[in-house]
């Protein structure tokens, strides 16, 4: 595989569009803690994009478009994102001390994780988690389709 120091090495980049990227940009980094990695413009020098990432989970911010647009727009979150961190604790009371819109308090999970989701300011929902412990999937009623 090609090295390509403009693009994560991680197996999946998820693109989130929002209708006022600036104020977003900026509140991801206070509230959340996504550090900025880099920005670009369109030709006529609008911010078009923004790669973010949080430790190893690494995001694509841009600005929304006729076809692909923000829960702001549309009344309601289509997905939800999951960023896996160790400093849960910490983290959850920092973002309760922000005034981000908690939607899941911070709970202890049946499948070994320790997490919580909110809200982001257009209402894209986050989880952040934090394994806890091992626990084997049909412990808690998964069904194993792959065995490999």
């Amino acid at each position: 595989m090609i090295n390509n120091r403009s693009i994560p090495t991680n197996s999946i980049l998820p693109h989130i569009y929002y209708e006022n990227l600036a104020d977003v940009i900026n509140w991801l980094s206070e509230v959340f803690g996504f550090v900025e990695h880099f920005r670009f413009e369109v030709p006529d020098g609008q911010l078009h994009g923004v790669m973010m990432h949080h430790g190893d989970a690494w995001v694509m911010l841009k600005n929304s478009v006729r076809t692909l647009t923000s829960p702001a727009k549309l009344s309601f979150a289509t997905q939800s994102l999951m960023v896996f961190i160790e400093d849960i604790d910490e983290h959850y009371l920092h973002t309760i001390a922000s005034g981000a819109r908690i939607v899941e308090q911070l709970f202890d999970s049946e499948y070994g994780e320790r997490q919580y989701s909110a809200q982001d300011l257009e209402g894209h929902l986050w989880t952040f988690s934090k394994h806890i412990r091992d626990v084997s999937p049909d412990s808690w009623g998964a069904i194993l389709t792959n065995r490999g």
